[in-house]
């Protein structure tokens, strides 16, 4: 009869590795001590245990070796040291690096095999750092490292990204006799690709004499990865024209990323038909990549025609699809892979939802959005804090502010990520009083705040008006460093132009010196333009013209807008005129604006009406809202019903044309007119939007809206308003009709006959 050590090794030998594991599971077993096998039998099933990846069978294994009592003096198999080898490299490949070293730590004698095996165990395991301490105690003990500890040794520094380190260990393989040997010189051409050193790996690949396909695809991953795609492309096209070796998954998956980041659709598309050639187009790897690639070339009918040919796809070929059709704005798409990805029984992870999350854009989305959101709480991926933070810009950008603001209350975990996004959505949704008290909470959470938070608060305060905010947001920057970042300069910069404080702003402009840019000009000038300072945004963007600055059409709305301020309209139709010809620089509907308002503030309105006619495109509410407030301050009565027209036509509901409209019927004295537009206003239903004013009070922003009655000291406020109102009755003020901006006036009280009923209700 054979023995259990022969059939064992009979099984193993004809590659039945399970049916080996099975033998080995039916031995009798003892508590006490069970039958031994031989050492071949245990080294036979140790390496099954490895090739097969079976930890558990891996464990009883060993502890069968341990309890085992051979006859024959044979007890010291427990401590052979090949035996010990393989279970280290057992314990590796099974994802246990504790116990390789723990058995590693138990050898009486350790060999290179040894030292190798357990510095392997912990770097393919992503314990590079403690795979780099095991090789510094080998060079400790003296043991001449061998290439394999080598190789693992450079492996682990590339995943570390530390070159420097790895310049040790290449230094230390130069020393070693197994220095030059392939294994050792492929991981040093990976470290320093994958290290940034790119140079340094491609001089190495190019002295290698005998380039195995690690070779190549070492250097064309990392060429690729370092953004030297074309490189990339160029050497896979020398390894194929060497016809010595044939391309695998991996080097297409290489190229096809590399033609996807350099927007090379047609050098994809050549090497799409060679991996056709090589049946490797439906592999996994090599598929996702190519669906990849020709998804970021735009061409998502290609890409989803691959991906529907790979053999099997794995959740990142399935993100990879999801991802693209997200990216494009498809969500309809999006979401219908996304139900065949789980009709296909994988589990989608938060890369999956983060994907649909950023596709969910506006309210028409609203409804997908919120099917995702309950999707996330069945799948218990609810509390992963990027996939809550991606749920919270949906809301946000879905104009569901409440439920971004409920996600961000009931999140347990927040990162700095969280708390720009909240904020982000603050000032987007125009709660702008939120801002200030989250970024409070925030200051106190977190121990710096990042740049991105402090422009939130910036566009909080500009919007507000909040010069000391601001203040302190620039000394929060400078305490913390931030205040030499150009970002951040570029926002106060601004900020302080539209608080008004355009001392601020010019000090700190001229403080950034050589980093300034475009923006930093920009923000200036038109800072200036805005209050009025014509001369100093015309000299600034002198000045920038001057030192070879380009412009943007930022800084021509600025300038645009100066020329406006103080009737240079032949300067500013000329600057307007230069636009595109000189800074290529098409003009928008900004700039048109201006323009508008440069001629119909120096009352040339027939020359506004012509530009307007003569314009690419159709005019806007902002543009008529132009014409219509000069023409109130013309009395261009005609002109102002064109312009009243021209915004209801765009929005029936818009109360300041008719307001507007009204005021030019007033102040011409077409009372009659005046009456009938107010009728039309009540029967429609159009009313004013409500004034809101706030002060700062107490360390607090107090905020007052017309006729709201929510404030909790309401009906005192409102007490104190009648008080004052009736004081003014009695002093004899009323609105003057006739100027542009409204301030009292006396008159005789006999004058009331004179006034309607309308135009008490408007001004009363």
């Amino acid at each position: 009869m054979q023995s259990p050590s022969a059939t064992i090794l009979q099984l193993y030998h004809s590659g039945r590795l399970s049916a080996a594991l099975r033998a080995f599971e039916s031995l009798p077993s003892s508590s006490t001590s069970p039958s031994p096998l031989s050492a071949a039998a245990y080294a036979a099933l140790v390496h099954a245990c490895s090739r097969l990846r079976s930890l558990p069978h891996g464990r009883l294994v060993h502890r069968h070796l341990l309890a085992s009592s051979p006859p024959d003096g044979s007890a010291g198999l427990a401590r052979n040291t090949v035996l010990s080898n393989h279970l280290i490299t057992m314990y590796g490949r099974c994802a246990a690096p504790e116990s390789a070293r723990a058995v590693f730590d138990g050898m009486p004698d350790r060999n290179p095999v040894s030292w190798a095996a357990v510095i392997a165990a912990h770097a393919q395991n992503g314990r590079c750092a403690d795979a780099l301490g095991l090789f510094s105690s080998m060079l400790r003990a003296g043991t001449a490292p061998d290439q394999f500890a080598l190789g693992s040794a450079v492996r682990a520094c590339a995943e570390l990204g530390d070159v420097g380190l790895g310049r040790q260990v290449h230094a230390q393989a130069i020393k070693s006799e197994d220095g030059g040997d392939l294994i050792v010189q492929n991981a040093l051409v990976t470290m320093y690709s994958k290290s940034g050193s790119v140079g340094d790996g491609f001089t190495l690949f190019r002295r290698i004499r005998d380039k195995d396909l690690i070779s190549w695809g070492s250097i064309i991953a990392g060429l690729a990865q370092q953004n030297c795609e074309m490189e990339a492309l160029q050497g896979f096209k020398e390894m194929v024209g060497e016809g010595v070796h044939q391309p695998n998954e991996f080097h297409f998956g290489s190229v096809f990323r590399a033609c996807a980041a350099a927007d090379s659709l047609e050098y994809g598309e050549q090497i799409h038909c060679l991996s056709v050639k090589y049946r490797l187009d439906c592999n996994s790897y090599a598929g996702c990549s190519l669906s990849d690639m020709y998804a970021r070339c735009n061409k998502l009918d290609s890409a989803r025609k691959v991906f529907y040919r790979i053999e099997a796809p794995d959740l990142v070929s399935w993100n990879s699809m999801i991802n693209a059709y997200s990216a494009e704005g498809l969500l309809s798409e999006a979401m219908g892979l996304f139900s065949e990805m789980r009709d296909s029984a994988l589990r989608p992870d938060g890369i999956t939802v983060r994907g649909l999350l950023c596709a969910c854009v506006g309210y028409d989305a609203l409804r997908q959005g919120r099917a995702i959101h309950s999707y996330l709480v069945k799948s218990g991926l609810g509390g992963d804090v990027t996939v809550c933070n991606s749920l919270l810009s949906m809301y946000a950008r879905c104009t569901d502010f409440p439920s971004a603001m409920d996600v961000f209350h009931e999140m347990n975990d927040r990162d700095v990520v969280t708390w720009n996004s909240i904020l982000t959505a603050c000032v987007q949704h125009q709660h702008l009083e939120e801002v200030f008290k989250l970024f409070s909470a925030l200051h106190r959470s977190v121990s710096s705040l990042d740049r991105i938070s402090l422009n939130n608060v910036l566009s909080a305060s500009a919007e507000l008006g909040y010069l000391e905010m601001v203040k302190q947001v620039h000394a929060y920057a400078f305490k913390v460093g931030l205040v030499g970042d150009p970002m951040l300069s570029n926002g106060l910069i601004d900020t302080y132009a539209k608080c008004g404080s355009l001392d601020d702003a010019n000090k700190l402009f001229e403080i950034m010196g050589t980093v300034r840019d475009v923006f930093s000009w920009s923000s200036l000038i038109v800072g200036y333009a805005q209050f009025g300072y014509a001369k100093e945004a015309l000299d600034l963007f002198a000045r920038m013209r001057n030192l070879g600055i380009q412009p943007n059409h930022v800084t021509f709305v600025g300038v645009l807008t100066a020329c406006s301020r103080v009737g240079l309209v032949d300067e500013g139709c000329y600057y307007y005129s230069i636009m595109e010809p000189e800074y290529d620089i098409v003009p928008t509907r900004e700039h048109c604006s201006c323009v508008i308002d440069l001629l119909a503030r120096a009352g040339r309105l027939s020359e506004a009406a012509k530009f307007v006619d003569q314009m690419p495109f159709e005019p806007d509410i902002i543009m008529w809202k132009t014409l219509l407030a000069a023409s109130r301050t013309h009395n261009d009565v005609e002109m102002g019903k064109r312009a009243a027209e021209g915004i209801l036509n765009i929005d029936p509901s818009h109360s300041a044309a008719y307001v507007l409209l009204c005021n030019i019927y007033a102040s011409s004295g077409n009372w009659n007119e005046f009456a009938r537009l107010k009728k039309a206003m009540r029967s429609s239903g159009v009313q004013k939007s409500p004034g809101k004013s706030w002060i700062k009070l107490k360390g607090e922003l107090k905020v007052f809206i017309v006729e709201d009655r929510s404030h909790p000291e309401a009906e005192e406020i409102y007490t104190i308003l009648e008080l004052v109102g009736m004081e003014m009755v009695k002093a004899g003020y009323i609105p003057e009709l006739s100027r542009r901006s409204c301030k009292y006036v006396s008159f005789d009280h006999t004058d009331y006959d004179l006034l309607t009923e309308e135009m008490l209700a408007e001004y009363g």
